[in-house]
């Protein structure tokens, strides 16, 4: 029953809602608004709207006083590394937000409940949801926990291409390609699989259902990857 799949969203989120229709509104994707011939629903468009307000105003109050040192633009780059589609359906699928969204068949089909665009949308409107229903401090606890928390190891997801394109640049050890090894599932529900090449050497390998976000996770390992060998190349350095 749908009463017991937003109990147990509230459950995982650690917020119970005074008015349910709220965060039902907030699940309800227009496909499946427009399905509905009886007791039609809202869709979380309008809660959307006001979500990305609110998280706007908590983000840049968050990273202005964690950061005193930021400049303007500084700020600006970082709010926007944090609260852009991908890293909003990163925290989202975190939660596993997702499994909860209200799609249309025709949607579902077609993959909806994968699309970045919907995920974080629909993160954003839950933010919404919670502010109408309680307040700001509320929403700003939301936030805070799903989306301002663990910012270092977000952030070096969110940006690892530029991350490893610098780092690469720095050390000037060859050039950075990516190549697609392999699709993977049916069209409508496709997994591209990419490696990303430094020089003739494999960093790293990553997989999405788009080739940008499979490149984002090749980067991704490739950094991971060469944080463990620093990490295990330290020891003996000072050992010597």
């Amino acid at each position: 029953m749908l009463a017991d799949r937003l109990a147990q969203l509230e459950q995982k989120i650690g917020y119970r809602f005074q008015d349910k229709k709220l965060l039902r509104q907030a699940l309800t994707h227009s496909s499946y608004s427009n399905e509905q011939k009886i007791n039609r629903f809202p869709d979380y468009e309008r809660l959307e709207f006001l979500g990305d307000a609110v998280l706007e105003l908590v983000s840049s109050d968050f990273i202005f006083r964690e950061h005193p040192q930021m400049s303007e633009g500084e700020l600006t780059k970082f709010r926007s590394s944090i609260v852009c589609e991908p890293a909003l359906a990163f925290c989202a699928r975190q939660i596993g937000l997702e499994q909860f969204i209200l799609l249309g068949r025709g949607e579902e089909l077609t993959g909806g409940r994968k699309r970045d665009s919907i995920i974080s949308d629909v993160m954003e409107a839950v933010i919404g949801a919670v502010y109408l229903d309680s307040g700001i401090e509320d929403a700003r606890s939301y936030i805070v926990r799903f989306i301002l928390s663990d910012l270092e190891h977000k952030q070096l997801f969110y940006d690892a291409k530029t991350i490893l394109q610098e780092e690469i640049q720095k050390e000037n050890s060859g050039g950075i390609r990516y190549e697609l090894v392999r699709e993977e599932g049916p069209e409508h529900d496709k997994n591209f699989v990419v490696e990303v090449m430094v020089g003739d050497r494999k960093a790293g390998c990553g997989m999405g259902h788009s080739k940008k976000a499979a490149e984002q996770h090749a980067a991704y390992e490739a950094l991971l990857r060469r944080r463990r060998v620093s990490a295990q190349e330290g020891p003996r350095h000072r050992k010597s």
